[in-house]
């Protein structure tokens, strides 16, 4: 699981990111100010096709308000498909909470295996993202208020991809086809949680960086910010000190008279409205989806970002040039987040725009996905700070005069005492993991079956596996690649076996 992944990502959002604000919302997997990867495709082959589906509004209802439909939007690749007749695989990614193009875009595991399993890719995405909007396809007015926003769910999401995979399997006469599911972030927790809810649909389900234990009482909130702590101070120990001690530092500034001033000076910040705390959360924004993403070669993932972003934030950091100037190191490290590619003269601090249409993750964290990510304790790298369940209550009441529902999750797809249920009844799931990834935290890291594997890299970060690959990868992530691999190739041989020997 995705910024996520990313989460997400794992996106997980910086409209609703705040470390200082009294109501905070888990980040999001992916970022707001995101930009696709940049692929080196062939130009004689598009990367997919777009196509939609007729879709059921509610799935668990049978009043005329449930039966209305809304097109969702999904995603194909038949270039290296072995066909129906074959019964050749489907490798299904579940969508998460924005645009499924951009998500596509990013996975390229899928589309580099494709031709060795003669699989057919489909992305499918979440409804009340991207193009799959609801109410006439009018976001304005499916996002209004909290009788349309309430059929945006996990659940409801989940019947979505059932419902459109047993359609279109249908349609390609492939019904003996096995689907494998496929997500990072959020969507490999939708993946897993797939697999659980629907194996007569799919064989097995590869979930990465899918904190499927990040949630109350069962995942400390101290969590996500320990990791962010640990990637920062396993780099250099000055580097830790420096960000550790900044915080005081720049409100400290901030109250002094022209202090405000002295703070968008040294940040190059744009000329529009800055205090302490926006200025903070921008930093934080930067650690936080710095350590998500901090990949062994260069990426553009949540930002166009260097290979091993962390270590160079702290050679900006410890670079000895900037002598005392703890904001100079600052804007140093921050200029590794948001202007690698060296163009940007100034920051928009107050910048919402939301390109990859995001936005609808904070119903889903007032709602059902309280994923805790705000403790920190004295040794954080943060200022020290709790997390309440009552924050979030707040802020809920406040936004969508809504109250969460804290143990649902737990309640439909379970994650108390994860590992001695999973193993009574469930099977064929890979929780891959980096360790490096703050979300890890809240992941499935040790084996709970032969068939329910945990994948877990030291070095790893966000859904890394998921990326497209690179001649720079290190051995590790080769590994990595090619145990999945290995593991997917068993479950279609004894799908194939079983077809062929135990079908009616």
């Amino acid at each position: 699981m995705a910024a996520g992944f990313l989460l997400v990502w794992f996106s997980f959002f910086i409209l609703l990111f705040s470390t200082i604000s009294v109501a905070k919302i888990a980040p999001t997997f992916p970022s707001s100010i995101i930009r696709p990867e940049q692929l080196l495709l062939s130009t004689k082959h598009q990367l997919y096709k777009t196509k939609y589906f007729t879709q059921t509004l509610d799935h668990f209802n049978f009043n005329p308000q449930s039966y209305q439909t809304f097109q969702q939007r999904y995603l194909i690749n038949d270039t290296y498909w072995g066909g129906a007749h074959k019964n050749a695989p489907i490798f299904v990614y579940t969508g998460n909470e924005g645009e499924i193009e951009w998500f596509a875009q990013n996975t390229g595991f899928m589309f580099e295996t494709a031709p060795h399993f003669k699989a057919l890719l489909v992305f499918i995405e979440h409804r009340f993202y991207g193009k799959s909007v609801p109410f006439g396809g009018e976001k304005v007015v499916a996002y209004s208020n909290t009788s349309t926003l309430g059929y945006l769910s996990s659940t409801q999401a989940l019947a979505d991809y059932a419902t459109l995979i047993i359609d279109l399997k249908k349609n390609l006469t492939a019904t003996e086809s096995p689907v494998v599911v496929f997500g990072g972030s959020y969507g490999g927790m939708l993946a897993a949680w797939f697999r659980l809810k629907y194996p007569h649909i799919t064989i097995g389900a590869l979930a990465s960086s899918s904190p499927i234990l990040n949630f109350v009482n069962l995942t400390s909130p101290y969590s996500f910010n320990d990791i962010i702590t640990r990637d920062f101070r396993s780099e250099s120990e000055n580097c830790y000190k420096v960000i550790k001690s900044s915080w005081q530092q720049i409100g400290d500034t901030a109250k002094q008279p022209g202090g405000l001033h002295m703070l968008r000076k040294s940040f190059r910040i744009c000329k529009n409205y800055i205090d302490a705390d926006s200025l903070k959360n921008w930093l934080y924004t930067a650690y936080a989806y710095t350590a998500m993403t901090d990949y062994p070669t260069p990426s553009s993932f949540l930002s166009p970002l260097p290979a091993y972003p962390v270590k160079q934030m702290c050679k900006a950091i410890d670079n000895p040039t900037t002598g005392n100037d703890t904001f100079a190191k600052l804007y140093g490290a921050a200029n590794v987040y948001y202007n690698h590619s060296g163009t940007a003269t100034c920051f928009n601090l107050a910048d919402d725009s939301d390109p990859h249409d995001l936005s609808g993750w904070s119903w889903q964290a007032c709602t059902e996905m309280i994923m805790p990510t705000d403790g920190n304790n004295k040794e954080s790298i943060f200022p020290a700070s709790e997390w309440h369940y009552e924050d979030r209550v707040a802020y809920c009441k406040f936004h969508f005069d809504i109250e969460p529902r804290p143990n649902w999750i737990t309640t439909e797809f379970g994650g108390h005492d994860i590992h001695m249920v999973l193993k009574s009844f469930g099977s064929n799931i890979i929780f891959f993991n980096g360790l490096r990834d703050p979300w890890s935290g809240g992941g499935v890291l040790k084996n709970i079956s032969k068939s329910i594997v945990a994948i877990v890299a030291k070095e790893g970060a966000h859904h890394v596996d998921l990326r497209f690959s690179s001649k720079e990868d290190p051995q590790w992530l080769k590994d990595v690649r090619k145990q999945e691999v290995k593991i997917i190739a068993k479950w279609i041989s004894q799908y194939y076996y079983d077809l062929a020997h135990f079908s009616a």
